[in-house]
């Protein structure tokens, strides 16, 4: 029996707590968190438009750190946290969370990552989805800041996949685009299709 994904709210065939497209995410942006991590240091040090410097007449002496990425890159410290809440709802030992933080966050990656199969039916899955997502999306935009336009949103792709499964993408359409083509399943709708494509995104939301 199909129910309905906690995280994106979309129909899963599956019957689990993250559809097929959210565990896919999570999995990716899990992987991701330590390389995220180690390149946020290269992003500690303000730039040269930070501050006045020693050059300043009467200004103040730039920051040796910036307090914001050194804030990002403690909330890391979320993902050792995640797991000992996944030990302790499956009644396992707490995890062995050694060493420093990239140490601990290695650990806590490859931890959640192995009880993955667990996770999709668990209930604080969504919650996870969230904190992970939302950590990762901060991290990139320090570390990899995407510099094109993010286009007009238009909605969620209602593509259909083998399962039966809707994408549900957000989809935009890109300036200077006459077609608009969804970043997950590369489904594409050409101007002619633009008034059924809101009678699909309609009768999916209702």
């Amino acid at each position: 029996m199909d129910t309905t994904c906690t995280h994106c709210h979309n129909p899963d065939p599956t019957g689990s707590t993250l559809c097929v497209h959210c565990t896919t995410r999570l999995t990716a942006e899990l992987t991701a968190l330590p390389r995220l991590y180690e390149a946020l240091a290269g992003h500690l040090a303000p730039g040269s438009a930070s501050g006045q410097g020693r050059g300043g007449k009467g200004g103040p002496a730039p920051l040796p750190l910036r307090v914001d990425v050194l804030d990002l890159r403690s909330e890391f410290d979320a993902v050792s946290g995640w797991l000992s809440a996944v030990h302790d709802a499956r009644h396992l030992p707490p995890p062995r969370l050694a060493g420093d933080t990239l140490t601990r966050l290695h650990t806590a990656v490859a931890g959640l990552l192995a009880h993955m199969p667990w996770i999709v039916l668990w209930p604080g899955a969504a919650d996870l989805a969230t904190e992970i997502g939302e950590l990762h999306r901060s991290a990139s935009s320090v570390v990899d800041p995407d510099p094109r336009p993010r286009g007009r949103r238009i909605g969620h792709c209602p593509a259909i996949d083998p399962s039966g499964a809707i994408c549900g993408s957000v989809l935009r359409l890109m300036p200077g685009e006459t077609v608009i083509v969804c970043p997950w399943c590369t489904c594409s709708f050409p101007p002619a299709m633009w008034a059924g494509l809101k009678t699909l995104m309609t009768a999916d939301a209702a």
